[in-house]
């Protein structure tokens, strides 16, 4: 027997276990390396080229060669630093079709080798089962890794998936090569992230250049592109640390210094934007030197007018300065809080103070100052005046101690601390001398308080219940009046003086002040009581007939003419015109109960007219549920078939 027939019977002779052993070892790297060079999958980090370790471009914002020896990096235009990326390496296999659809080769010839035996490098296995090889052989649909495992046996249009586990192990060993070269490259790790930053992907950014940090943390240029990833989060404090610590390892470094006078900008501290942003020796970016310097002079020009006292002019430079360029200031918004506060506008004070930003304390923050004062301890200025007009007097104390600790040689903040401790000691005295039914020593105990905080609205309506329990009622409503100039919506000030109104007669005030707090808590059932009262005794001082004295009467059942016509003469009256049998009548009635008594100061009648049929020809009535409202007789309003929501609508509109 000749050579070539014995060994192709020996091969034939080969069972499965056999082959597995021989793709294995063609796997093995040692036995039968890939050659990956000539497989291009167009990944970022892909294994074709040999990565940089420095890039040889230079920042288009003025980065300087040569930063400490920091390796040299281009930049994104306005935004991050990023490197060129290597042309790629041609590849030397021949085309496939890589849109990720099926690809079909033409038949192959007779002699066709088995699945999984054609090598990346192109070199073919000999496995000796060529006469096995009668099929057509057909590419399945994969995702990229042709010729790996691929081809599949069987008929031209039939579509097999691949047994061959040799495909998947090199697909696995590529990918984890790509990882860990994009995990070890600091230069691969920051283009990715300048990608992700482009595409407004802040947070995988930050990512990728906290791991391009941990590798190579004294790149300049790492931690500003890091800056800029936490700006587009909005963590501009943290962006600050990061511009600073770029300038520590690159003193010279453009770019961080241009990102941080941008960011003291935003926070509204001028001196500081003003030293980075007129570096000396370096071009000027005009565009923030306009900025700094419209910021610079509103700032200046709210200065001027806090000295003055002119709150409103205050007011309107300290949103001029927040829209030139320093939206992010929490002294310019504390700036508004107080002026407010000052214009007696304590509700809008109050939620503005919400909106302060709070921004921590740093090394660069710590001797910058607004108005004369550590820009961090004016926060807590403002906070302590708003929390003492709302009668909030231990926060208010809180605060202005805070400030103190921060700045404890500034005029205004120990002024403050002063009267805050006093007018808290003299509310003290006089909250525990009024339990005590001492009310004039609690009159002056308040009073004492109002010396050291003329607008505190909290003492002077403590101040009006001291009176109004001696029996000064007129006192009792001028330092209400004096509470609700301040703070126009003090619930508690107003009951006050519509009590003390009432003590003294003057009904027409008192229901003045009794409609108001019925408007705002419209359910109130005592509220609604004390204007029922307040208007009886209002019609009986004009000589006006009182159909009924009695706070919440119910509703009045009238059956004849004349009785109607008496019942609407005086005052607002709302009728409900009904048939007894309709539907829609009976379900509707029971919300003139109800209204009834939420609104105590009108009259409510019902009228059945088939009853009562000259009630109904007298009124027109053609179609029932009917409701009309009439007042001293005269019809305001008609409404037929309402719903309930309609019906109480028009009740409220005609009892305020």
């Amino acid at each position: 027997m000749s050579d070539s027939r014995r060994a192709s019977s020996v091969s034939s002779d080969i069972g499965i276990e056999a082959l597995s052993d021989r793709l294995r070892n063609s796997v093995r790297p040692e036995m039968n390396k890939p050659d990956f060079r000539e497989l291009d999958l167009g990944s970022p980090a892909s294994p074709l080229r040999t990565v940089p370790t420095t890039s040889s471009s230079s920042s288009s914002s003025g980065s300087l060669s040569g930063r400490n020896g920091a390796p040299k990096s281009a930049e994104l235009s306005g935004s991050v630093e990023s490197s060129p990326s290597p042309s790629p390496t041609p590849t030397a296999r021949a085309p496939f079709n890589r849109s990720g659809g099926s690809c079909v080769n033409s038949p192959p010839p007779s002699n066709a080798f088995p699945t999984g035996n054609i090598c990346p490098s192109g070199r073919i296995l000999k496995t000796g089962m060529a006469s096995r090889a009668s099929k057509t052989d057909v590419l399945g649909s994969g995702t990229g890794n042709y010729g790996h495992g691929s081809i599949i046996r069987g008929g031209f249009g039939t579509i097999h998936k691949p047994t061959n586990l040799r495909g998947s192990l090199m697909a696995a060993e590529e990918t984890q090569k790509k990882k860990e070269m994009l995990g070890n490259d600091p230069e691969e790790l920051k283009r990715t992230g300048n990608e992700n930053y482009k595409k407004g992907n802040f947070a995988e950014a930050l990512n990728l250049y906290d791991k391009a940090i941990s590798i190579s943390p004294g790149n300049a240029a790492y931690h500003c592109n890091r800056a800029a990833a936490l700006i587009g989060l909005k963590r501009l404090v943290e962006a600050v640390r990061e511009c600073e610590e770029a300038i520590r390892l690159d003193p010279r470094y453009v770019r961080a210094h241009h990102r941080l006078g941008s960011l003291f900008l935003s926070l509204g501290q001028v001196e500081n934007a003003r030293r980075h942003i007129c570096l000396p020796g370096h071009q000027l970016d005009h565009l923030e030197l306009r900025k700094l310097e419209a910021v610079e002079k509103h700032i200046e020009k709210c200065n001027d007018a806090r000295g003055a006292s002119d709150w409103r002019s205050v007011l309107r430079e300290a949103d001029a300065a927040i829209a030139s360029g320093a939206d992010a200031s929490p002294q310019l918004f504390a700036c508004r809080v107080e002026a407010l506060a000052k214009l007696h506008q304590l509700d809008n004070a109050d939620s503005s103070l919400s909106k302060v930003p709070k921004i921590e304390s740093t090394a660069s923050f710590s001797q910058s100052k607004i108005f004369g004062m550590l820009s961090e301890a004016y926060v807590f200025f403002v906070r302590a005046q708003i929390e003492l007009a709302h009668g909030r007097f231990e926060s208010a104390l809180a605060a202005i101690e805070r400030a103190k600790q921060i700045d404890c040689q500034n005029v205004e903040v120990s002024v403050l601390l002063n009267n805050v401790r006093l007018v808290t000691q003299a509310r003290t005295r006089g909250n525990d001398l009024f339990k005590s039914e001492r009310f004039t020593e609690a009159c002056a105990a308040y009073g004492e308080g109002l010396r050291f905080d003329p607008s505190n609205s909290v003492l002077y309506c403590n101040r009006a219940a001291c009176w109004y329990k001696l029996g000064q009622w007129e006192k009792s409503v001028d330092d209400c009046s004096q509470t609700l100039r301040i703070q126009p919506n003090y619930t508690k000030a107003l009951l006050r003086r519509a009590a003390s109104n009432m003590k003294l007669e003057r009904w027409a005030e008192a229901v003045r002040d009794y409609e108001a707090l019925r408007s705002e808590f419209p359910h109130d059932t005592k509220a609604a009581e004390s204007l029922f009262h307040a208007q009886v005794a209002l019609k009986k001082s004009r000589g006006e007939e009182v159909y009924s004295g009695k706070f919440g009467g119910g509703v009045e059942i009238v059956s004849g003419l004349e009785q109607f016509q008496s019942a609407i003469s005086s005052g607002t009256s709302v009728v409900h015109f009904k048939v007894a049998s309709n539907i829609q009548c009976t379900q509707i009635s029971p919300i003139l109960d109800t209204l009834c008594t939420r609104y105590p100061s009108i009259s409510f009648l019902k009228v059945d007219v088939e009853d009562s049929p000259a009630i109904g020809t007298a009124e027109n009535i053609t179609t029932v549920p009917m409701f009309k409202i009439y007042k001293n007789g005269s019809q305001l309003k008609e409404l037929v078939c309402p719903s309930p929501e309609e019906l109480e609508s028009s009740v409220r509109h005609w009892a305020i």
